[in-house]
């Protein structure tokens, strides 16, 4: 029987997990005792045979393998082998769970879309969930030793009502080396075809649904049998375990009470009982112990699933919900909020409290915002102050070809002054530093820089054009009568003697 105590820890108190510490059945102490009893009887016997039998040089020799063994405790990562494997396990553990085939979404697709109140219909449902049903009960005998002690032949499941003897006769005449519990779900498929001939199943798309909840239930039947076929890898089972039971050896040596191996010398605390040791055992081999439980649930331990108790729900809820529920409906009424625009169910006085809770309406609900007008205000673009590069465009223009024009690679470096570095005569370096520069052009381009400069200052001053304001007349035929630099194309003999000393022969 499954160990549930969800009530116990449904509110957070003062030593709520305490409470569950001194329960046995389901518990580590159940699991574990044996082991532990083990753990503790060799460990005195080993303590007794050091401090009464062995002479003075035996000691010695017994100190020194001692040590030898609790320094190599410390080489064996316990916390990680068994970490990751008991959280393998136990996600292995719940996905097998959730593979059990349960046909409550198939009953309800039975339920709605074949239909006949005669007893053609009634028979139809209610064979077409007990193939479902049946097909349950053969996986589950494959893979639950509970079920299958339930049902240790056919004749138990013919005698339990999931199968006739026609069906058992036709069932032992298909011959297959495999497991055969695909045969009622193939049955169920023939069996929807014919009644959508017979006029059961009214249209093609309630077929289509009744198929597909019928995949889905064996396609869980068919996981549940992958899962008891394909184990976790065995190597990895024996290095976790090997792991697990060599440490304890090397403690059982290595932390018994050792005397000085030198008159005078201060030993350590002659601790009877190890203590820390003790805890370490329950933890580690605790931890071993809970993945040897889990990782096959379809077992007989305290917290194995109820598999039996499952087989007996599926058929009698399946059962009522495709014949005794089939249109059988209560009347349809209006309800007690027909004539209210917000329903409110009442609330009972140890509840009245949730009343005065506000409902959550999203994390920034409450958020302050700024008082200042201005700032709530949508901000227009003006085409009239230079947009800015980004520095990966600043980058990219100065690395570009000289064909680029220069304004541009002033407009970048402008708007980013940290790309261009002057030199210590407060000039700014070349491009190409072997090429001698035409101090005319580079006037030219310093005054054409100072004037856009002084232009774009002046419109983001107060009182000047904003809002796309046209600018005057003599700032556009300036800008005209600028004159524009062109970079002429490289000559061979320049292109010589910019290349650096190392390619000269």
């Amino acid at each position: 029987m499954t160990i549930s105590y969800t009530l116990k820890v449904a509110n957070s108190r003062f030593g709520g997990f305490s409470k569950l510490l001194f329960r046995w059945k389901g518990s580590i102490y159940k699991l574990l005792y044996k082991e532990f009893i083990v753990f503790v009887v060799l460990y005195a016997v080993l303590s007794l045979v050091y401090r009464r039998l062995l002479t003075e040089e035996q000691k010695r020799l017994y100190t020194k393998v001692a040590q030898y063994c609790n320094r190599s405790t410390d080489l064996i990562p316990m916390s990680f082998v068994l970490g990751f494997y008991v959280t393998l396990i136990v996600n292995r553990w719940w996905a097998q769970y959730t593979s059990i085939p349960l046909p409550d979404q198939l009953m309800c697709v039975i339920s709605s879309n074949v239909h006949g109140k005669d007893e053609r219909g009634r028979i139809l449902r209610r064979t077409l969930i007990r193939y479902a049903n049946l097909s349950a009960v053969l996986i589950l005998r494959s893979v639950s030793t509970r079920v299958l002690k339930r049902f240790p032949t056919m004749d138990h499941v013919v005698e339990a009502g999931f199968m006739t003897q026609d069906e058992r006769k036709k069932f032992e005449s298909l011959h297959s080396d495999f497991n055969k519990y695909w045969i009622p779900c193939v049955w169920f498929t023939n069996l929807a075809a014919q009644a959508r001939r017979d006029g059961h199943i009214h249209d093609d798309v309630a077929l289509r649904l009744l198929m597909d909840e019928l995949n889905l239930y064996r396609a869980k039947c068919s996981m549940l049998f992958h899962y008891d076929w394909i184990s976790i890898p065995l190597v990895y089972t024996q290095v976790v375990t090997i792991a697990v039971y060599s440490f304890f050896a090397f403690c059982l040596i290595g932390r018994q009470f050792l005397e000085p191996l030198e008159p005078g010398q201060e030993g350590d605390l002659d601790m009877y009982i190890p203590l820390s040791t003790l805890l370490q055992f329950f933890f580690y081999a605790g931890w071993l112990k809970v993945a040897e439980q889990i990782i096959n649930p379809f077992g007989e331990d305290d917290d194995d699933f109820e598999t039996n108790k499952l087989i007996d729900r599926n058929l009698q809820v399946s059962l009522l919900s495709v014949d005794d529920m089939y249109q059988n409906l209560p009347p349809a009424v209006k309800d007690k909020y027909w004539n209210e625009s917000t329903a409110q169910p009442p609330y009972t006085t140890a509840t009245a409290a949730e009343t005065l809770k506000p409902s959550f309406l999203g994390s920034t609900f409450d958020m302050r915002m700024c008082e200042d007008v201005e700032q709530s205000q949508p901000a227009e673009a003006s085409p009239s102050v230079p947009r800015i590069q980004t520095p990966l465009l600043s980058r990219f223009f100065a690395a570009a070809s000289p064909a680029i024009s220069i304004k541009n690679f002033s407009w970048g470096s402008r708007g980013h002054p940290h790309l261009r570095r002057p030199r210590v005569d407060s000039s700014f370096p070349s491009p190409y530093p072997n090429r001698s520069e035409d101090p005319e052009s580079v006037a030219r381009i310093e005054e054409e820089e100072t004037e856009d400069e002084s232009q774009a200052s002046e419109s983001t001053m107060p009182g000047s054009h904003l809002g796309g304001t046209p600018l005057p007349e003599a700032s556009k035929t300036r800008k005209k009568e600028l004159p524009l630099i062109q970079v002429k194309a490289l000559s061979s003999d320049s292109i010589e003697a910019d290349r650096p000393e190392a390619w000269e022969p």
